[in-house]
């Protein structure tokens, strides 16, 4: 079947039906919703147009483009990584050229925050909605079970990486997970990168998912990359302990609002000292950019 063909069709499923998960409001898309955004796949380009937003080049996509780029890079084993990227995120940035120039080199930076989307919308992007780590986790999840994607968590303490894969694997049978690795709270030594870099050529995953917060998520998908055979690595954060169980998800009219990071906060007060800080700042530099009183310069991002 040709790379045309299968886009295509991906774009009828994903038109024709309401997406929805297991305890999760479904959401619309519509073919209006994909108007356009299927053109660099099927023009053959694995390339996402991006939204410059305060210097970092979010993809301009959404659940169904992203999926489509993740499938078709696995089966043409195109390497990269995939940076899930909020106002967190961003706003490291400005602190790190180096983490900077990570997001801006990866496979896909996706719009993880509805204020990634409405920068975007605003800049022309139309087309954009908010993926959300722990929904396109879910989305790779049911694609792969059936066509027969292998995945590896690297991640998280006390046994949250093997309660993820028995939690994912009951969710969605055929599913394969063909290991766990969980990390010490530094650097892997040399013993360690050897240790991981076998299991990985022993269990040969596609997808690499990476849950360590940001910003150690992203450097280590950006060194590692080269390091290890797996052709993507996500870096998706608190993905781990949501859909093994272990933390509460926000309800999808609170994830849909803006106001993610302000419940976030109300169950785990020590996020306060982040995003008290985080949050007036982005506004202020999103205005200044939005009206031009400030540039940021972006490679290839509008």
């Amino acid at each position: 079947m040709t790379n045309r063909r299968r886009l295509e069709q991906l774009r009828l499923s994903w038109a024709s039906r309401r997406f929805s998960f297991p305890d999760r409001s479904p959401i619309d898309f519509t073919p209006e919703f994909f108007r356009g955004s299927l053109a660099a796949l099927n023009s053959g380009d694995l390339k996402i147009p991006r939204v410059n937003v305060l210097g970092v080049g979010i993809s301009a996509l959404n659940i169904p483009l992203a999926l489509g780029a993740i499938e078709r890079a696995v089966r043409e084993k195109h390497k990269g990584y995939i940076c899930v990227t909020g106002v967190h995120g961003v706003m490291e940035s400005q602190r790190s050229a180096e983490l900077r120039r990570i997001h801006n080199e990866s496979f896909l930076t996706t719009p993880d925050g509805m204020p990634m989307v409405w920068m975007g919308r605003l800049r022309g992007a139309r087309q954009m909605a908010r993926v959300y780590g722990p929904d396109l986790m879910l989305a790779v999840m049911e694609a792969s079970a059936e066509r027969g994607y292998r995945h590896f968590f690297y991640g998280g303490t006390n046994g949250l990486a093997e309660e993820l894969r028995v939690k994912l694997t009951e969710r969605f049978p055929g599913l394969q997970v063909v290991g766990t690795y969980e990390p010490p709270f530094r650097p892997l030594n040399e013993l360690e990168e050897r240790e991981l870099q076998a299991q990985i050529a022993t269990s040969r995953p596609d997808i690499l998912w990476v849950g360590i917060s940001t910003p150690k998520q992203e450097r280590f998908v950006a060194e590692y990359l080269p390091k290890l055979d797996a052709t993507l690595m996500v870096a998706v954060g608190a993905a781990f302990n949501f859909h093994a169980g272990r933390v509460q998800e926000a309800p999808r009219w609170v994830r849909h609002s803006g106001f993610q990071w302000l419940y976030r906060c109300a169950r785990e007060p020590r996020l306060w000292k982040r995003y008290g800080v985080i949050v007036p700042a982005f506004l202020f530099s999103a205005t200044l950019q939005l009206i031009g009183l400030k540039k940021y310069p972006s490679p290839h991002a509008i």
